[in-house]
């Protein structure tokens, strides 16, 4: 049977709270994943995971320019609109460069991603 190889990295970001890790370490596996030749793609889901891809923000650590860094590397980011709507977060908010998906695009990357055997990251 021949060895199945990750080629792919899909990464969750859930939690967008400037006290947290969570929104560095995304960033920091994604510039990782992609230096070692990976697909990545991170979805910012949920309420306070969508903050990561408002423009704008201010304050250390500088996320705005990580973000940018990452997506000139060649990092995609996805955004959910329905977490999105519900916080009142609109689609000219977005950094540029940053695509915003339905729920069930979503749900199909989790899909897509679990059935191909690639890995799958939810923070």
């Amino acid at each position: 049977m021949p060895e199945k190889k990750v080629t792919k990295v899909l990464l969750f970001l859930k939690n967008m709270v400037y006290e947290s890790t969570s929104p560095m370490e995304i960033l920091r596996f994604a510039r990782y994943y992609r230096k070692r030749g990976l697909d990545v793609v991170v979805v910012l889901w949920g309420p306070m995971g969508v903050i990561l891809g408002k423009k704008g923000k201010t304050g250390t650590p500088p996320y705005d320019e990580r973000v940018r860094e990452c997506m000139g590397m060649g990092v995609k980011f996805k955004c959910c609109e329905l977490a999105s709507s519900m916080i009142g977060f609109e689609i000219n908010e977005l950094i540029e460069g940053i695509e915003m998906i339905h729920s069930y695009e979503v749900a199909d990357l989790m899909l897509e991603y679990c059935e191909s055997g690639q890995l799958v990251i939810t923070l």
